[in-house]
């Protein structure tokens, strides 16, 4: 800056001080500025408004940048405040029609800078104090355009005579000393004292003149800035996170001593280097790569969690990363902060590993709960603790508890037998077939880890070659297969019930994987302890199950008879282990005159009593079936024997049955049942008509039904009465009746089962034995696990070539006589003479009764088999009564000579009448009762 008059500045291009604005405001050239001629032309008329004609808004009068340039305009615009007049002056412009032109509202911060927000003022004075300058900044902070100021004191802005004595001090200490900076209160435009912070410097242009460059902030934004500052290096530098700068290379350009001493690596180290040249390899490739995501998306990353780098301070960091930016949005780098959260990880880690123990041991129960088979049971806890617990698992049982036999009652010794029925591991191998082999059978040295835990319960961390290598035996195999697979560390935990070891579970860890430690061995515990009652359980069903399942085999038919007539096929399947044995039975029956029962039922629930009941319940039916009883007087016979037959005092029996007789001599098939499902009848398609196939032969196949029997009620239930329907069969009809385990599931209804059932057996078979075993294939996968009954019987007539006799007699006295006659006839052309006597004898004695008592016409039929079968029928259902004779008695003795004389005899009802029959060996043998029967007499 240059010194001296206004010739220099004009030289210069500039006006003279003090008459460089005097014709804007209307004055005349006066003394030098600051004088009272100044301030009486400071206090002058307002200049002309803006755009007034003649007078151009930008200042027309300022002289030109250079020399031949035009002149500028007359003054420059107001910066970020409407146009103003000085203090006590109206508006520039406020007469003009329409009021004063818009302020610019903001400030372009385009340059997006600092300065944007601490606006920095520059003013220069000459030594006493006049303003020689004022700079647009200056004008943008006070609202006082530099027309307006130059050339008058700076002291005019000061309203407090105090301030203006400051002033004075400061401007001659700046003189004396070269600078002075403090703060004080200038008066805007508005005439509201703004607080100013300013700093004063000497200087001295080329002639020596000096002048006074006061650089001004708006104090109060210089000390929020300030304060911003403050805070900044407070967090920074005291801030328990680590803090880092990264510029757009992603080096460091600034870190707090807390991140330093995370990293190990010192502040002045840090900057100018990459995370990659700071940190190791391993772990600056993970935060580089977050890094470089943030600087390129803006999109910031927060709480990510890190395994810290083997540096001073392992353990686990939490990272977060957001893009800088200035005020006009260019991108400046990355911002990070880095928390140690070691303990909060490691406490969070803490919870979720009891949480998902928690849930191992809920999963393990909700997976064994309904399982009462003792080798899946150890399969699934093998498989729970692999890989969550162990790489290796073992389950071992003892042979007691997987037989489902009675657990010993002395200590175990070397002597106890062990079975390895669980097995899981986390790889496949020779060796792993070695170490776990599934059904191994386990032996062990008394003074070996099993063999202490077997004796004592107590569970045994082993960690140590010496503790691995004493697990079993010397030389066990399975010893060196687990070293051979890296075995480090085993747990040999106790499966425990009722305060006896039944087992044990021995868990390996191996490779890389961490030994086990105490809680480890707590939790293996607990699972051990969960494991062994399931097995338990499992043991005592297994028990009662083979009990019950010997019993109901037991009280099954062990020989299946096959009449003549009848070919039977049968299968019988128990319940799954899922459940209990059932009370499901069936029987073959043979009757008098080559007939044959049919027997399916099916006893309310499962275990022993159900089977105890079957049996009693069977052999109740098969008694009654004996005397010949019609199908419904049968049923009604067994209900009323229901308390008698129940499984206890306060349990009701409960039971159904299907009851069906089949002549072959008749082809005729009566049939009741008691609450249980219909039997199926698949007749063969041609109605009979070809000969029908021997037996064992192939199954034709044919069209099916449901036969629609009257329901009735289950026995020991009640109130309706059985019903029977006869149906007349055609040769080589398949029957069918099952137990409803066969045909019922869940979620369909029993006519689905059925109608399959039908389908299947409608099919052609080689044989009556491959049908049976289609049926079966075809159960229902989603059945309830309930035991099933099944009975197949092939319907067709006598064994070809039987001899057979029958005749219809009228009820009247001579009927006796030709009944003998006939009889003798026939017996005389089958070659049975020899029977003669005593077959007229018996069929006159039963004739006779039936000309006395029936009012109807009398059947009488023989049949020459392994036994001459003579069968009476009449019309009257009353059975016969046998009853003793006195000596004075002239009738009474017919039924004792029947009984004395014939094999066997006995009555049963057929249609609306009865059939009174017995039996005569064709071998002659009744010819020597004949003498003690008459001496008898």
């Amino acid at each position: 800056m240059s010194t001296g008059s206004g010739e220099g500045e004009r030289a210069r291009g500039l006006p003279g001080r003090g008459s460089r604005r005097a014709p804007r405001f209307g004055l005349r050239a006066g003394p030098a500025p600051g004088g009272a001629a100044a301030r009486a032309r400071l206090r002058g008329p307002a200049r002309p408004p803006r755009g007034e004609p003649g007078d151009d808004a930008h200042g027309a009068d300022r002289p030109p940048d250079r020399p031949g340039q035009a002149p500028p305009p007359a003054f420059a615009p107001l910066r970020g405040r409407p146009t103003l007049g000085y203090p006590g002056r109206a508006a520039p412009g406020a007469d003009r029609p329409g009021g004063p032109p818009p302020a610019q509202a903001t400030v372009d911060r385009a340059a997006g800078s600092l300065f944007d927000v601490v606006k920095l003022a520059v003013a220069i004075l000459d030594t006493a104090g006049r303003v020689v300058l004022w700079s647009p900044a200056a004008e943008e902070m006070l609202g006082w355009p530099s027309e307006v100021l130059v050339g008058r004191l700076i002291d005019e802005l000061m309203g407090d005579p105090e301030l203006v004595a400051q002033a004075r001090t400061a401007l001659q200490e700046t003189l004396r000393t070269g600078r002075w900076h403090g703060l004080t209160e200038l008066t805007d435009r508005d005439g509201a004292n703004v607080p100013v912070e300013a700093r004063i410097s000497l200087l001295v242009d080329g002639d020596g003149t000096p002048f006074l460059q006061v650089a001004m902030a708006d104090a109060a934004t210089l000390r929020a800035v300030e304060r911003d500052l403050a805070v900044r290096d407070a967090l920074f530098e005291q801030s328990p996170l680590g803090i880092a700068i990264l510029d757009t290379d992603l080096r460091y350009t600034a870190v707090n001593q807390t991140l330093a001493e995370m990293n190990g690596v010192l502040p002045e180290d840090h900057v100018g280097r990459t995370t990659g040249e700071t940190l190791p390899e391993r772990a600056a490739d993970e935060i580089t790569a977050i890094q470089r995501q943030v600087l390129a998306t803006g999109e910031p990353v927060i709480d990510v969690t890190l395994a810290s780098p083997l540096t001073a301070r392992s353990g686990f960091r939490s990272i977060s990363y957001s893009r800088m930016t200035d005020r006009s949005g260019r991108v400046l780098g990355i911002s990070g902060t880095v928390m140690d959260v070691t303990e909060r990880y490691r406490a969070v880690a803490k919870v979720e590993h009891a949480r998902r123990r928690l849930s191992l041991l809920n999963e393990f129960g909700s997976r064994v709960g309904d399982l009462l088979d003792a080798s899946r049971i150890a399969q699934e806890l093998a498989g729970a603790v692999v890989p969550r617990l162990a790489d290796y698992a073992g389950v071992i049982l003892l042979q007691a508890v997987a037989h489902g036999d009675d657990l010993p009652r002395h200590g175990h010794d070397r002597r106890t037998s062990l079975l390895q029925l669980g097995v899981a591991s986390v790889q496949d191998g020779p060796e792993v077939e070695a170490m776990l082999r599934r059904g191994a059978r386990i032996t062990f040295s008394e003074d070996s880890a099993f063999g202490r835990v077997l004796r004592s319960g107590v569970p045994e961390l082993l960690s140590g070659s010496d503790e691995l290598s004493d697990i079993s035996y010397p030389g066990d195999p399975k010893v060196q297969a687990a070293h051979e697979l890296g075995v480090h560390s085993r747990l040999v935990v106790p499966l425990r019930a009722r305060g006896i070891v039944i087992g044990l579970l021995v868990v390996s860890r191996a490779g890389y994987r961490e030994g086990f430690d105490r809680d480890d061995l707590a939790f293996t515990v607990e699972l051990a302890d969960r494991a062994g009652s399931s097995l338990d359980n499992a043991r005592l069903y297994a028990r009662e199950r083979t009990a019950a399942l010997t019993l109901q085999r037991t009280l099954l038919p062990q020989q299946v008879p096959q009449p003549a007539g009848v070919e039977v096929a049968y299968r019988y399947v128990p319940g799954s282990s899922g459940t209990e044995v059932g009370g499901d039975w069936f029987d073959v029956i043979p009757l008098p005159g080559d007939r044959t029962a049919l027997v399916v039922g099916d006893v309310m629930g499962h275990g022993l009593r159900a089977a105890a009941t079957m049996g009693r319940l069977r052999t109740a039916v098969r008694t009654l079936a004996g005397l010949d009883l019609a199908p419904e007087l049968l049923l009604r016979h067994v209900h009323e024997l229901a308390d008698d037959l129940a499984q206890g005092p306060d349990e009701a029996l409960l039971a159904t049955c299907v009851y069906a007789v089949f002549d072959p001599a008749t082809g005729r098939l009566v049939a009741t049942k008691a609450g249980h499902i219909p039997p199926v009848l698949v007749v063969p398609k041609d109605g009979g008509a070809d000969p029908p196939p021997q037996a064992g032969g192939p199954l034709p196949g044919g069209v099916g039904q449901v036969l629609d029997l009257p329901s009735g009620a289950p026995l020991g239930v009640g109130g309706v009465p059985f019903e029977s329907i006869e149906l007349d069969i055609p040769e080589g009809s398949l029957l069918a009746m099952c137990t409803d385990g066969l045909v019922e599931s869940r979620d369909k209804d029993l006519d689905v089962g059925l109608g399959r059932l039908l389908s299947v057996l409608e099919q052609p078979y080689a044989s009556i034995q491959q049908a049976c075993e289609a049926v079966l294939d075809t159960m229902e996968q989603g059945r309830e696990p309930d035991d099933v009954a099944l009975l197949l019987a092939r319907l067709g007539r006598g064994k070809a070539g039987v001899p057979t006799a029958g005749w219809t007699l009228p009820a009247e006295p001579t009927a006796v006589s030709r009944a003998r006659r006939l009889v003798r006839g026939a017996l005389a052309e089958w070659a049975m003479e020899h029977l003669t006597d005593t077959a007229e004898l018996l069929v006159s004695e039963l004739v006779t009764n039936s000309v006395r008592y029936a009012s109807a016409p009398i059947g009488v039929r023989l049949t020459l088999g392994e036994t001459l079968l003579v069968e009476i029928s009449d019309p009257l259902p009353d059975p016969p009564r046998e009853r003793h004779a006195a000596e004075g008695d002239e009738g009474g003795r017919g039924l004792e000579l029947v009984r004395r004389l014939a094999l066997h005899w006995g009555a049963r009802a057929e249609g609306m009448g009865k059939v009174v029959w017995f039996e005569l060996l064709p071998g002659g043998e009744e010819a020597a009762v004949l003498p003690v029967v008459e001496i008898d007499l």
